[in-house]
């Protein structure tokens, strides 16, 4: 059950007691698996090919944004033979229908595409569960999860449930792509510095985060945001003529994270010290990715070496 993530990380050793975990999954389009598909007026979709051509067993889309598992996917699915850390089953999106009873307690996925920690984020595309909303949509199967441990009066067979589930929370990239750096549709590049901008998003992140604490959450694992500079779109959108080999561009936007990053690192475990939280360093295993791609994908069309120009 051992896994090492790209920056040489044992990333099993790093949470106790692994086939005890639910996970609730909190987060973007890195993570949503067809939340955003079940959306009337949902503009972000991955509900067509090329998505999923690789998931298994099929290949075919099933609601994530990219060609095969997530990283949730790839951190919880049982078949531990095949590199998946913790043994669990596929963590079910919020809006599968029926999803209720037993299917419950082994954690559901609530992430959105196109949603974000602001919760007008996004708005352009269209319907979306913001954070906010995703806490919300917790909170409204917690009834149906209480239930199933009997007696309102013994709530500790429910308290233990959720002190041993794991958040994960992959959210803050959209706040940037869709939104700061989205002008004229969004006002907040102007009204606010990247370091203002940082410290908006870590008090709306801090409030939702104690939502969760609030009703039994112990356990999160927070991850950065990644190096946005390199992402296909905004390197179209800042400089379009660039060279398919160039990796990255505007340092700007990729200092403009280290705010974010930094301040969310500085905030682990403060003023809870019943808590634990395990911050996941997407940044740093990103560029180690785009330094190195040949050592994590094949050199091909659908492989990261390639992702030079963004798809339209």
């Amino acid at each position: 059950m051992q896994g090492t993530d790209p920056t040489g990380n044992d990333a099993a050793a790093c949470i106790p007691n692994l086939l005890l975990l639910q996970l609730f999954v909190f987060g973007d389009s890195l993570v949503d698996a067809g939340n955003d598909d079940a959306l009337p007026g949902a503009l972000a979709r991955a509900d067509y090919h090329p998505y999923g051509l690789d998931f298994p067993p099929r290949g075919a889309a099933t609601g994530r944004f990219c060609n095969g598992k997530t990283v949730v996917d790839a951190l919880s699915h049982r078949r531990l033979s095949s590199g998946d850390l913790l043994g669990l089953e596929y963590v079910p999106p919020y809006t599968t229908p029926g999803l209720n009873g037993t299917a419950l307690l082994g954690g559901v996925n609530y992430a959105s595409a196109a949603g974000g920690i602001l919760d007008e984020t996004g708005r352009h595309l269209g319907d979306r569960f913001s954070l906010s909303q995703q806490v919300l949509n917790l909170e409204s199967n917690l009834d149906a999860i209480r239930s199933l441990f009997g007696d309102d009066d013994d709530r500790s067979g429910y308290e233990r449930h959720l002190a041993r589930s794991v958040a994960v929370m992959v959210l803050g990239g959209n706040d940037y792509i869709n939104n700061y750096l989205l002008a004229p549709l969004y006002d907040s590049g102007d009204r606010y510095t990247p370091d203002e901008y940082a410290g908006l998003l870590l008090d709306h992140y801090a409030r939702q985060i104690l939502a969760l604490f609030s009703v039994g959450l112990k356990k999160f694992l927070l991850a950065g945001v990644g190096p946005l500079g390199c992402v296909p779109n905004l390197r179209m959108m800042m400089a379009p003529q660039a060279e398919a080999g160039q990796y990255c561009v505007d340092q700007v936007i990729n200092q403009m994270v280290g705010f974010f990053n930094r301040g969310l690192r500085s905030q682990l475990n403060a003023g809870h010290p019943d808590a634990a939280f395990v911050y996941a360093n997407t940044y740093a295993a990103t560029q180690v990715m785009i330094t190195n791609p040949t050592k994590y994908g094949r050199y091909t069309s659908y492989e990261l070496y390639e992702a030079g120009r963004a798809c339209t």
